[in-house]
């Protein structure tokens, strides 16, 4: 389908400009971009199963048997065209949720046809597609087919409630079943008082009882936000039922499998004896980070790659750790929404100011109240700054301990970051006022 903006090649002006091009020969050296293909390296032979994005086959995927089973037990109903369990399924980062949400997604659409269903599966990333209007898009643009609806979805000109209308006119079309997966669903948010956070799933569970669809509509949540249900109102509470999944991290063990899954990334004979466990020893003591785990294992090619040494050694492994440790935080930071960020801010201030390194929950929200004011935001309530503060630990940025205080003093919680306040900063700054980075402490 010809996209907004775009057309076909025979359309495009190829007209010579005022510019010209002048062919650049290599003849001393090689062609950079030539040289930097899988077939001239000395050690990867096929990179892209070392891609954080890369979805392996059945045979690869390690440690999470018992997982896979439970969430296609839950939504099995839609392959026989009858109403499925929709559920969230918490976990860290690198703990295999949205690699098995989507593993037993194309099983359920490939068992469809043995049960005279037509099933179709939809992804949306809502970090990327973050309010409900986006994601209903999303869906209803990957399942629909014009050559069978007679129309297109746009890209834009239309509101949430007609990307539904489509979407429910897409299903009575063409399919019985639909799995809609929302990974980051806690990302997901409303523009304003007519679209809330939670329109989309209220929507989507409710559309055969509303009589919007006669198909069956099974949603799979994704989120590292443990306290997301809590978000929910109560109808959209009811329709996702009560049992949840929690993805615990790999250990050492299943990191090993994993790693050795994709050995055959590299050359033969590249990877060093210790390479591997070595890999899967650091990333399970700290994280049980899967995602970390194959990062460092392709950063550590990189480095001997780099090095132009044809042997990926335990040192090379070191290096990269270090490297897939900012990774990692960029990726976190980046990714939290704007009160998590301030009360991050509140940390980095408070560490930098050579105090101890553990801070009361009352002196963290005291700062936390002024980076909001710094950004003209209005602080959120005590608990619901609580709750984020139990998030980010959850996540491994920041660390909570419960303590007593002493003799009249009583129990209270202390936290601390578990990252360098330069290194916190650093994916900070961008994204947050000067002002807010300035004078935050008496």
């Amino acid at each position: 389908m010809t996209e907004y903006g775009t057309g076909p090649p025979d359309q495009q002006d190829d007209t010579p400009g005022d510019t010209e091009t002048s062919e650049v020969n290599y003849t001393d050296h090689e062609d950079p971009l030539i040289d930097a293909s899988e077939n001239s390296s000395s050690i990867f032979a096929q990179k892209k199963l070392l891609e954080i994005g890369h979805v392996p086959d059945v045979d690869r995927i390690v440690g999470r048997d018992d997982e896979i089973k439970q969430v296609a037990q839950r939504i099995k109903n839609l392959s026989h065209g009858t109403s499925p369990t929709s559920f969230i399924i918490y976990g860290k980062t690198g703990t295999g949720k949205t690699l098995v949400a989507r593993h037993v997604a194309t099983r359920v659409k490939q068992a469809g046809p043995r049960h005279d269903t037509r099933v179709a599966t939809a992804y949306v990333d809502c970090s990327q597609d973050s309010t409900p209007t986006q994601a209903a898009r999303s869906i209803v643009r990957e399942i629909n087919d014009p050559a069978e609806t007679g129309f297109n979805i746009p890209i834009t000109g239309m509101g949430m409630s007609q990307y539904l209308l489509r979407l429910w006119q897409t299903l009575d079309e063409l399919y019985d079943s639909l799995l809609v997966i929302l990974d980051e669903v806690d990302r997901l948010r409303g523009t304003g008082p007519e679209e809330n956070d939670d329109d989309l799933l209220m929507q989507l569970s409710r559309a055969r009882e509303a009589q919007k669809t006669e198909a069956r509509i099974g949603i799979i949540g994704i989120s590292n936000k443990i306290s997301y249900r809590d978000r929910l109102n109560q109808r959209v509470k009811s329709s996702f039922g009560t049992n949840d999944f929690v993805f615990s991290p790999y250990d050492q063990d299943q990191l090993t499998r994993i790693l050795e899954a994709r050995r055959d990334a590299f050359r033969p004979d590249v990877l060093s004896d210790g390479v591997l466990p070595k890999t899967a020893a650091l990333s399970s003591r700290e994280h049980g980070d899967a995602r970390r785990a194959v990062r460092i294992l392709r950063h550590a090619g990189e480095v001997a790659e780099q090095d132009n040494i044809e042997k990926v050694t335990g040192d090379h492994v070191d290096q990269a750790r270090q490297r897939a440790e900012v990774d990692r935080v960029a990726e976190l930071v980046s990714s939290l929404p704007p009160h998590s960020r301030y009360i991050l801010h509140a940390l980095v201030a408070l560490t930098e100011q050579n105090r101890p390194d553990e801070f009361k929950t009352a002196l963290v929200h005291d700062v936390y109240e002024k980076v909001c004011d710094r950004e003209a935001a209005t602080s959120l309530s005590l608990s619901r700054f609580r709750e984020i503060l139990d998030e980010l630990a959850f996540l491994e940025l920041t660390e909570k301990k419960h303590t007593g205080g002493g003799k009249n003093q009583g129990a209270f919680n202390v936290h601390k970051l578990l990252y360098d306040a330069d290194v916190i900063k650093s994916y900070l700054l961008n994204r947050t006022s000067i002002e807010t980075r300035q004078g935050l402490i008496d």
